[in-house]
This record gives structure tokens, sequence and C-alpha cells, in this order.
């Protein structure tokens, strides 16, 4: 073949080839179109074939089991008991063994010995307290009972008491001992460092405390909204007045008053009155500035005495 008829040939067969190779291009497009259709198409329904053809199990929960919660029991206190027995001993005589006091002393101590004091003696208390009791081992105990007399004078006593582990029953296992009284503790530095002056928080407490005290108005009125405190009935004062009010917060001691949902702690000292005299009291108070007037948030007292800030 010559030269001029190869050329030609060739010229031809290129483009058939390039279509060749177009077409089956498209031809591979139109197959992976078809092909992902077809798993879009298939997963839903074998989604629910997978569905049909499981068993569906369910499987109840075991049942919970209660949890034992074991609290240690409080050790059984004797002072009362202690105290008990201490008033009818001391009230008690080894000349007459019969009388109300000494049956008690003896049923309560079946050990011990009564006193026998000298018809002047000033033996009767006028009151008899437990003051501290101290836990041994074994289930005994020592209790302090303190015995005040009508002259003033006070004296300690040391009772042994046993005790079962239930706490159900005691028993004074000896005579009682004449012991020193508890030292006095060490006050710590009170928390309510801030003075007041007169102004608007002054007011707020004395007129609470009157009213509290001596029913002098409504003690709602001076209440922050939710909070809740009735007045001593029946109204034990006749009037009350304000001495001193301190403060933990230096707030309370602003002279102008303080912004919405201030909060400060006080203790106020005042002076109550009533037929029998005046007597001097004190209360702690947290009071919650509101509306550009301070209302009494809590009456702590009897719960915390010069606490620390917290």
């Amino acid at each position: 073949m010559s030269p001029g008829k190869q050329a030609s040939s060739s010229e031809a067969a290129a483009p058939m080839a390039a279509g060749a190779r177009l077409e089956a291009m498209r031809r591979r497009v139109r197959l992976s179109r078809m092909a992902v259709w077809a798993v879009i198409a298939a997963g839903p329904v074998a989604l629910c074939v997978a569905v049909a053809s499981t068993p569906t199990t369910v499987q109840a929960a075991p049942p919970a089991k209660p949890t034992a919660v074991r609290t240690a029991a409080a050790a059984p206190d004797p002072g009362g008991y202690a105290q008990l027995f201490l008033s009818a001993w001391l009230r008690s005589r080894a000349d007459d063994a019969t009388s109300a006091q000494a049956r008690l002393a003896q049923s309560m101590a079946p050990d011990v010995e009564l006193p026998d004091p000298a018809s002047a003696a000033q033996s009767t208390p006028q009151s008899v307290t437990a003051v501290r009791s101290a836990q041994r081992e074994g289930g005994a105990w020592s209790v302090t009972v303190a015995a005040q007399y009508v002259d003033g004078s006070v004296r300690y006593y040391a009772v042994p008491v046993a005790a079962d582990r239930a706490g159900a029953s005691f028993t004074v296992t000896g005579a009682p001992g004449v012991v020193a009284g508890p030292a006095r503790a060490e006050v710590p530095e009170s928390a309510y460092g801030v003075t007041v002056p007169e102004g608007d928080l002054s007011s707020a407490v004395g007129e609470f405390l009157a009213a509290y005290l001596t029913g002098a108005g409504e003690v709602d009125r001076y209440l922050a909204p939710g909070v809740t405190l009735s007045p001593v009935s029946p109204a034990p004062y006749t009037a009350v007045s304000v001495q001193q009010v301190t403060a933990v917060e230096e707030a309370a001691a602003a002279e102008q008053m303080s912004a919405d949902g201030t909060k400060v702690r006080v203790l106020a000292r005042v002076e109550a009155r009533d037929a029998d005299g005046r007597w001097p009291l004190a209360y702690e108070l947290i009071l919650k500035a509101r509306t550009g007037r301070w209302e009494v948030a809590a009456l702590e007292s009897g719960t915390s005495q010069d606490r620390s800030a917290q």
C-alpha cells in the first residue's frame, strides 16, 4: 500500500477510535448511575426485609433490688438518767430509806449508799442539771451533773452510769463524786464587726422586733416576700428598744440604701420591758433590700451564735 493510502486510512481510523472510546465512557456513566439508583432503591426494601425477618425480643429489666442503708445508731446519752438520780439522791436521807426520794435513788442505784446529812445542813438543791456526758468503753458513761442551791452556790458531781447497746436501760454503778466544774471555753471573735448607725436598717430591725415581741403592729409587713414568721404569743413584753446593731457585711453601714437583693446579717441587742422589769435580749437576723426598704428574710436566733461569715 502506498504511503498516501496508509495516511488516509490512519486519519480515518482516528475519529472512529475516539468515538468508540467516548461511547464506552458514556456506557460506563449510565451503568454507574443505574447502580447508584439501584442501591438507593434497595435501601428501604432491604431495611424492611431486615426488620420483618428479625424477631423482636423485649427483655424485662431486672427488678431493682432495694439498697440496704445502714445508719449508725446514735449513742444513748444517760444524762437525763444521771440527773434524775442525783436529784433524788441529794434529797434523800440514810435514816429515812422509805421516803419517795430514797426509794427512787435506790431503785436507780441499788449498790449506792444514801447520804446522811446533818439536820441543819443545806442538802436540798434548788435545781439539778446534767451538763456533760462522756462515753467510756463497754457501755460505761461518766455524767457531770450540776446542783445549784438557793444561795447561788453550785456543786458538780460525776455520776457513773452503765447503758445497754440499745439505750433502753441504765444503771448508776457507783456513788457520785464531787468534781471541778467545766472550764470556761474561749469565745471566738464575733463575726458581727460592723457597727450599724441609726437609719433605715436599724429602724427596720427595731420595728420588726417590737411587733414580734409586743404585738404592736403586724409582723408580716416587715417580712420579705415568701417569708412566714409568727410573733411570740402571748406577747411577753410591753416595749422593745434597740440598744445596738452590728453586722457582718459592710453594706449594712452604708449611708445610702443598698441595691435591691442585697442581704446583710445583723446582731441586734435590744432592751425589752414588762411589768417585772427590763430584760437585755439579742437576736440574729438576715435582712434583704427591696424597693428602697429593708425586709426581714430570716430570724436566726437559736440556730447559731456569732458565726463567721459564710
